[in-house]
C-alpha cells in the first residue's frame, strides 16, 4: 500500500522568497506550483566537527518542478551544505532566468 502523507498546513520557512523545506536528508529550495524549476540537496553523508553531526557531501540537483521524480535537470556533488547550497542557488538562478526568456 502507498505510503500518503498528509499536507503540512501554515507557513514553511522562506529564504529570499522561496520555501524552504527539509525532511530528514533532503532539502528542497522553490516553490513545486508556481516555479518551473527547484533546487534538491540531498545530505549523502555527515563528518563529526567539534563534537556535532554536520552535513558532509551533498548532493545538488536542479529538478523539473512539474516532474520531479524523474527530471533531474543538472548534478553534482559538493563537499558542506554552505558550499552546496551556494552553487545550487547559482544554478537555480540560471535555469529559471533561462525558462523565462
Amino acid at each position: 500500500m502507498a505510503e500518503t502523507k498528509k499536507k503540512v498546513e501554515g507557513e514553511y520557512l522562506q529564504y529570499q522568497g522561496k520555501p524552504l523545506v527539509r525532511e530528514e536528508n533532503t532539502i528542497i529550495y522553490g516553490d513545486l506550483n508556481n516555479d518551473p524549476f527547484v533546487l534538491v540537496l540531498e545530505i549523502v553523508s555527515y563528518k563529526d566537527e567539534a563534537g556535532e553531526k554536520v552535513p558532509d557531501k551533498v548532493m545538488i540537483q536542479i529538478v523539473d518542478a512539474k516532474d520531479p521524480d524523474r527530471a533531474t535537470v543538472q548534478s553534482g556533488i559538493k563537499n558542506g551544505l554552505h558550499d552546496a547550497f551556494s552553487l545550487g542557488l547559482t544554478w537555480l538562478d540560471l535555469k529559471l532566468k533561462k525558462s523565462a526568456m
